[in-house]
């Protein structure tokens, strides 16, 4: 069960109800992690904001973006984000094979432009830090933008997962293909 009520825009201040707009327009929807940052007008403009940077002016492509997003929400156990993104990697040229190795949390075979970024955001999300030589493996395939975005990607999806979980934002469908059903109230 959720743990914030569900977002009603007619009962949003005029500054939440200018931000739940903005957040909804470019994705046809408002939900994940807004609807706990909506809560906070401010939190979510920013939080929008930086999303809206990576999507319009980002380098980083589609494909390795929601690879990356995978990975992270694997780390995370984040059913919400696996559930929002899953069909989007296959839609953006992530193998269907791939999604399911991450699933399951293998690893999967993958291309090097691919590989380069699951080892990027596996070694980030699990070390806590990035090695020298991923780093200058990285730096040599991606260059300084894009492995910047990898890394801010990183930090800005993991972010997003503790949001849901720790709300316990309900997925679609209430699917829950990282956790455990629910069972009794409990995952």
């Amino acid at each position: 069960m959720a743990r914030v009520p569900e977002v009603v825009y007619e009962k949003l201040t005029p500054e939440q109800q200018r931000v739940y707009k903005e957040v909804a327009g470019p994705r046809l929807v408002f939900g994940g992690p807004f609807t706990v940052y909506i809560r906070h007008p401010e939190l979510a403009d920013a939080m929008n904001k930086v999303g809206e940077a990576l999507r319009k002016l980002g380098k980083l492509n589609k494909r390795l973006t929601e690879l990356l997003i995978l990975v992270v929400a694997r780390e995370w156990n984040c059913d919400y984000q696996w559930v929002v993104h899953e069909e989007a990697a296959v839609k953006a040229g992530l193998a269907p094979e791939v999604v399911a190795a991450i699933l399951k949390g293998k690893a999967p075979k993958l291309s090097d432009d691919e590989q380069v970024v699951y080892d990027v955001a596996t070694e980030i999300l699990r070390a806590k830090h990035l090695s020298q030589a991923t780093y200058d493996r990285a730096l040599a395939m991606l260059g300084e933008e894009v492995l910047l975005e990898v890394v801010v990607n990183c930090g800005r999806y993991s972010q997003a997962a503790i949001v849901v979980n720790c709300y316990d934002v309900p997925t679609l469908g209430d699917r829950h293909p990282l956790t455990e059903t629910k069972v009794s109230g409990k995952r």
